[in-house]
């Protein structure tokens, strides 16, 4: 490509591992930034997962560059320090409180480059399960997808991981919100901010038309297989109705 992609210059300092940090990294590294993935000296567990997460690492890390550090030891601690000087993004999605333990907690590494955007990955956001872990499966069953996809009385988890993707996504989008925010010609403040993104909220966005069907109507949403279609199709007629249920496996 001739021209530079609209990210080109933009540095970010990624600690994630599975899936929901690492495709916010993914988004930032496509639109052109140079996402450096800090890993453990043994490398990323994601790296050796097998069976359905075996293509989770290659998939998910692509267009980035991997840096191996013991954060433990106070010259890994430098090392990263000196690395997130000068990057306009610290993304993370470790457990709550881990990332402070470390000494790159937002309010630390804010004070060490005001201009940084810090994004955090999570299960919930504040409130009362923050501290809680979660994955995908467990937020689709908490927060009905997993009733939505399944037949009646048969929940089913969605086949791919819907939450853990589209969480990363909206972490990318709050990452370009507040760069925005920060060096707008007109209004920017100059200065990074703190973004989150969860999976269990994220979920709740996927069954919000379902909640809203229910305020809206009156009646409660019926899982996929047995709805009844939205206007622009038959919705009252019997015979379309069982020949649309009836195309669904049992």
């Amino acid at each position: 490509m001739s021209e530079p992609l609209p990210l080109a210059g933009l540095r970010v300092v990624e600690f994630t591992h599975m899936v929901m940090g690492p495709t916010c990294g993914m988004i930032l590294a496509d639109l052109g930034a140079d996402v450096i993935k800090v890993e453990p000296l043994a490398g990323d567990n994601t790296r050796r997962l097998q069976g359905s997460g075996a293509g989770f690492f290659p998939m998910f890390n692509r267009n980035k560059r991997s840096l191996a550090v013991d954060v433990k030891d106070p010259r890994g601690q430098e090392v990263v320090l000196k690395l997130v000087a000068g990057a306009d993004v610290f993304s993370e999605n470790f457990k709550t409180g881990t990332m402070d333990r470390l000494g790159f907690g937002p309010e630390a590494l804010t004070t060490l480059n005001p201009r940084l955007i810090h994004v955090s990955h999570k299960g919930f956001l504040p409130g009362p399960y923050e501290h809680r872990t979660a994955l995908d499966e467990v937020v689709q069953m908490m927060g009905g997808l997993a009733y939505m996809t399944g037949p009646e009385g048969r929940p089913l988890r969605a086949g791919t991981s819907v939450n853990d993707i589209m969480g990363g996504m909206f972490g990318a989008i709050g990452v370009l919100a507040a760069l925005q925010q920060r060096d707008n010609v007109r209004s920017g403040t100059g200065r990074g901010q703190a973004v989150s993104s969860a999976l269990f909220e994220n979920n709740v966005f996927l069954v919000a038309q379902h909640m809203m069907q229910f305020a809206v109507t009156g009646q409660p949403a019926a899982p996929m297989p047995s709805r009844i279609s939205a206007p622009g199709r038959c919705t009252t007629c019997s015979t379309c109705r069982a020949a649309r249920r009836s195309s669904w496996p049992q």
